[in-house]
């Protein structure tokens, strides 16, 4: 959520920020604004909505100086107005910020009674606020942005402008990730890596605490102490073309297109030479010892979790719990002895996960984490990490991140299995090979696209949907019900189908399309009666199945959804493909936003 951008340059700053900016719409906002510095005073401009505001506003009041910070921001404190976006400026201060500052009451308190005057609903100007009032008060600019954020509480990333300073910049970081970009002669500060990539792929990921002085001959960075440090910089491969649609209509489209070749590159990375042999993934990892694997995430993340439970239960044979991270740690749960702990976030920033990662570690639990950005902040507080490969995911509803998840999990299971000697060569070479169909069989599944249009234009018609599923496809009907929530704005829930008649089955008529996720496997015939009692009551059956399936029970459906034949190890991956085409469509035929659907953001860094 939020993105924020800093340049020190040698050219204009603003257009640079804004392309930046555009790179970050990716995490979700409602306002955007920049600030520069020129002729030694700052300017801002700021628009509610979309950054073709921020744009056009910036085009027709042109905004000069090679000094800049910009910001997207996701409302938290304060309403979605010009006066509440970023960036703030107070008196010879201009901030941008991520994350809440949870002490802003009574820092304004003390403020207001130093007689200071708020314009903005936001917790965000009480940082412009105090650093200002310590810039009165005879500090430095670089002295007084150490003594405000000495003072704040809570997670943040933020950037600061000083009036008269055309070659300084002060950032820090809490609990909400920023990267500083290295350029020839020229400094960038940004949210993430992907916002850097057209200026420099040198980058600092600063760590936990740090705050930064930028000049543009480089970087002094600061520990929470005050103490200086040295952080790495790297060079890293995030190309800016990632993040563009090409010949797709929507991000999310484009993303579910390419979850063949990502899911291939995730396999590479974890299946040995002859694919015949999960590579040497967990040889860190004390899966021979385990007590127990708990797996912790948030959203689309968790359904991944609990994907893979039954995977771990069945073939490695090693007992699994799952939690959703933002009620993981306030149960306060004892961790077992010899126990791991698994975290799976796309961003590897999110602020719930990572709460949870240091509660399991302070609990003596070892550490794994799946992310997408393996220099994130829980790729770097975890024992061992291991990448998706699924490149920058720009839609908000994830589809790539989700079926590379997958893989990385259907691996770890076989390295889990092999090490706990649950399986034997024979049978982990049978699985291999398995999973080295992914690709194909989803290739296969995406070609199915164009049969789930039509019955998305049926359902967009729909105020309801339920999603049915049993053993490892349950979750996925989760999943699937959960992609629709998020983009069409349609309720939808999914159930373990033998929980129908429990409750759900109340709510079944003529009008309620109920999507069945049903591949031919060992629980078919008892997915089959489940779907037979809505259809019993009326209500309209989509049975997704293969072939056999299909002619075994799509007689009397609404409609059917042919996918692939398919080992039902890999179905949940395979299966994945129609519930993303089914939401993504039914979003296309009611008009709504895609690729940035209300009120959601891509990484949720702050609880």
């Amino acid at each position: 959520m939020c993105g924020i951008v800093g340049v020190l340059g040698s050219g204009p700053a603003a257009p640079i920020i804004v392309n930046a900016l555009r790179l970050l719409e990716y995490r979700g906002y409602d306002s955007a604004g920049v600030a520069t510095l020129h002729e030694g005073a700052l300017d801002r401009r700021r628009a509610v909505g979309k950054l073709n505001a921020l744009a056009e506003l910036i085009q027709a009041h042109p905004i000069h100086g090679s000094i800049g910070i910009g910001h997207t921001r996701w409302a938290t404190h304060g309403a979605v107005t010009e006066t509440n976006a970023h960036p703030h400026t107070v008196g010879k201060v201009a901030v941008v910020h991520n994350g809440i500052i949870e002490n802003f009451r009574e820092l304004r308190e003390m403020l207001t009674e130093a007689g200071r005057t708020f314009t903005s609903q936001t917790d965000t100007e009480t940082i412009a606020q105090l650093c200002d009032h310590h810039m009165s008060q005879g500090l430095s600019p670089v002295d007084a942005a150490g003594a405000t954020i000495a003072k704040l509480e809570g997670a943040f990333a933020l950037a600061i402008l000083f009036d008269g300073e055309e070659d300084l910049m002060v950032c820090a970081r809490k609990g909400c990730p920023l990267a500083i970009g290295y350029g020839d002669g020229e400094m960038y500060v940004g949210s993430d890596a992907v916002a850097l990539a057209p200026m420099t792929n040198r980058v600092c990921f600063i760590e936990e605490g740090d705050w930064a002085v930028l000049t543009r001959a480089g970087a002094t960075i600061y520990d929470e102490a005050g103490t200086l440090v040295n952080r790495e910089v790297r060079v890293v491969s995030v190309s800016p073309a990632l993040a563009e649609k090409g010949e797709y209509r929507h991000f999310m489209a484009k993303e579910i297109h390419e979850q063949p070749s990502v899911v291939g590159y995730t396999l590479g990375a974890y299946l040995n030479e002859n694919r015949d042999a999960i590579a040497d993934i967990a040889a860190d990892i004390d899966f021979a010892n385990a007590s127990r694997l708990t797996i912790v995430a948030c959203g689309t993340a968790s359904y991944a979790g609990e994907v893979a439970k039954y995977w771990f239960e069945q073939v490695a044979r090693l007992p699994v719990e799952v939690d959703i991270a933002s009620e993981f740690r306030y149960r306060t749960p004892p961790m077992p002895e010899n126990g791991i702990s698994l975290f799976v976030s796309q961003s590897g920033e999110t602020a719930d996960t990572l709460a949870a990662l240091q509660y399991a570690k302070s609990q003596g639990q070892q550490i794994v984490s799946i992310v997408n950005v393996p220099e994130s902040t829980i790729a770097r507080s975890s024992d061992v990490v291991l990448p998706t490969h699924a490149g920058p995911e720009i839609g908000v509803a994830s589809t790539k991140a989700f079926t590379c998840q997958l893989t990385v999990l259907a691996a770890l299971t076989l390295a889990a299995a092999r090490a706990r000697g649950r399986i034997d060569a024979a049978e982990e070479a049978r699985l291999v090979r398995t999973l080295s169909e992914v690709p194909r069989l989803l290739s296969e599944a995406i070609a199915t696209e164009d049969l789930t249009i039509p019955l998305s234009q049926e359902l967009a018609k729909a105020t309801d949907v339920l999603y049915l599923g049993r053993g490892s496809i349950f979750p996925l009907a989760m999943e699937g019900a959960l992609k629709l929530k998020e983009i069409s704005y349609i309720h939808a829930e999914g159930y373990a189908s033998g929980e129908l008649k429990h409750g759900p089955i109340a709510l079944i008529d003529e009008q309620m399309p109920v999507v069945v996720l049903a591949p031919r496997d060992g629980l078919f015939e008892k997915t089959v009666s489940n779907m037979q009692e809505v259809m019993a009551r009326g209500g309209k059956v989509l049975l997704v199945s293969d072939e056999e399936g299909i002619a075994e029970a799509g007689e009397g459906c609404w409609r059917t959804l042919k996918m692939p034949t398919c080992d039902p190890f890999i179905a949940p991956i395979i299966y994945a493909a129609p519930t993303q085409f089914i939401a993504y469509h039914t979003a296309v035929a009611k008009g709504t936003d895609v690729d940035q659907p209300r009120n959601l953001a891509k990484s949720v860094t702050v609880e």
